[in-house]
């Protein structure tokens, strides 16, 4: 909710529903105030008999023009409510940060119209105001445990899996088998929405490879730029596949995942929606087993190789997910450039970054993804 400068509108009814709210949203803003007329606002002026091919199809919002006198002075306000729509605006998370990137930034903008205040709506007649609030926080419960990150460590340092170790890696592919048999609503926009994200964003694909310095060894421009385009020929190939859209976590990896001294599983930091292709989820958990091999000759062999085909093998068999291996590519690419990101792991050695990266290529370049492509890579 924005209220924001005078604008010009067209002609209306107040709508019959909000108007005690609105009084208060005016009242907060400019105290006094009376309301004299309340008017919808249109996205574009051009009337749709006439069929102009310059008509303006849909927008991003439903303004209101707000007519009022304030300390003798005739006004003119527009408050600013988003709706969802397909184009990056599906979530709450989504309208609420395009309300906050205007307050924040029209101001910048000469000759802008000016922000007055800007706030959520709580209940069905009331809201509240952010004008003057800084950065958001979130207050969560404590979980009890140790991340899964450790038990991982000690299974490179030792080279051995124990019973634990494998009792709680198949409690994990439990865990994900159960949380994707939901099946979400809306699947196409928001399957599509998925793969976009894992590309464009700024913790996708591209943000990523533009977190490499450009002096990083063995991870050179133009070898990220193969990376991308590789990934950007994935996504078309994947984005109709909007029957596997699922429930996931979206950052299921060793340092989101908790152990109690019973093994009883704990999660942490949900990403992305919570919605997606399940194989984001089964990607992000085994490509740690061959990472954390990296460094300890022998690991490879002795304890991860069994817990990374273990995993891959365990899924299927759970989900019956028989196309995992034709979508997992890119998300694949995307882990391993996290990986290999010195941003992210400053204490990788060259020689595995580049591991870690010839391994991304080679799957990248395979039309369908086998588990024994890690051997060459990883076993060191």
């Amino acid at each position: 909710m924005i209220v924001s400068g005078d604008v010009r509108g067209k002609n209306g009814c107040a709508p019959a529903d909000g108007q005690g709210r609105l009084r208060k949203i005016v009242d907060v803003a400019l105290p006094g105030a009376q309301i004299l007329r309340v008017t919808p606002l249109k996205a574009d002026a051009a009337d749709s008999a006439s069929k102009d091919e310059t008509a303006k199809g849909t927008g991003y919002g439903a303004p209101l023009r707000v007519e009022l006198m304030h300390e003798g002075v005739r006004r003119a306000l527009v408050l600013h409510t988003a709706t969802a729509n397909d184009f990056g605006h599906d979530r709450r998370a989504d309208r609420a940060a395009a309300a906050i990137l205007a307050a924040d930034t029209f101001g910048l903008v000469a000759e802008h119209v000016a922000v007055i205040d800007v706030g959520a709506y709580r209940g069905a007649d009331d809201f509240v105001s952010l004008a003057g609030t800084g950065e958001f926080y979130l207050l969560t419960a404590h979980a009890e445990g140790r991340i899964y990150a450790e038990d991982l460590r000690r299974i490179a340092e030792r080279g051995q899996v124990s019973a634990t170790d494998t009792t709680r890696s198949l409690s994990l592919v439990h865990y994900l088998a159960e949380l994707h048999a939901e099946h979400p609503p809306r699947a196409k926009p928001a399957y599509e929405r998925f793969w976009r994200d894992t590309l464009g964003s700024g913790e996708g694909i591209f943000g990523i490879a533009d977190g490499y310095a450009d002096d990083v060894q063995s991870a050179p421009r133009a070898r990220l730029e193969r990376i991308e385009e590789a990934c950007s020929n994935w996504r078309f190939r994947l984005r109709r596949r909007s029957a596997r859209l699922r429930r996931t976590h979206g950052d299921f990896h060793p340092f989101n995942v908790l152990f109690d001294d019973a093994s009883r599983l704990s999660l942490l930091d949900a990403s992305r929606g919570a919605v997606g292709d399940p194989a984001d989820d089964v990607t992000c958990m085994a490509v740690n087993y061959a990472f954390f091999a990296l460094g300890h000759a022998g690991a490879w062999r002795g304890a991860f190789a069994p817990l990374w085909y273990g995993f891959w093998q365990r899924y299927v068999e759970a989900t019956h997910d028989d196309a995992l291996v034709e979508v997992v590519a890119p998300l694949l690419a995307w882990r391993g450039l996290v990986l290999a990101n010195p941003a992210w792991y400053p204490e990788l050695a060259a020689a595995d970054r580049d591991r870690i990266l010839s391994f991304v290529e080679h799957v990248l370049a395979a039309p369908r993804f086998a588990p024994e492509m890690a051997t060459e890579f990883f076993d060191t």
